[in-house]
C-alpha cells in the first residue's frame, strides 16, 4: 500500500513536470508563429476604420494593450 502512494506521487509529480515543459514548448511556438500585437498592425487597424492615426495616438494604444497584458 505504501509503494503504491509512493509510485502515484512519483508518477504524478513526473507528469507535472513534463506537461510544463510541454505546455511551454508549444506557447513558445504559438508566440513566434503568431507575434502579439505592434505598432504597424495597430496603424492597419486604426486606417481601416477610416482614421489616420498619429504617431502619439499609436503610442497611447500600444501602452493601454501592454498595461493589461
Amino acid at each position: 500500500m505504501g509503494k503504491l502512494i509512493l509510485y502515484l506521487v512519483i508518477g504524478l509529480i513526473i507528469g507535472l513536470i513534463i506537461g510544463f515543459l510541454l505546455c511551454r514548448f508549444l506557447v513558445k511556438k504559438q508566440m513566434t508563429k503568431n507575434p502579439p500585437i505592434n505598432e504597424k498592425m495597430i496603424e492597419a487597424m486604426m486606417s481601416s476604420m477610416g482614421r489616420k492615426p498619429s504617431q502619439k495616438q499609436v503610442k497611447q494604444v500600444m501602452n493601454q494593450m501592454n498595461r493589461y497584458k
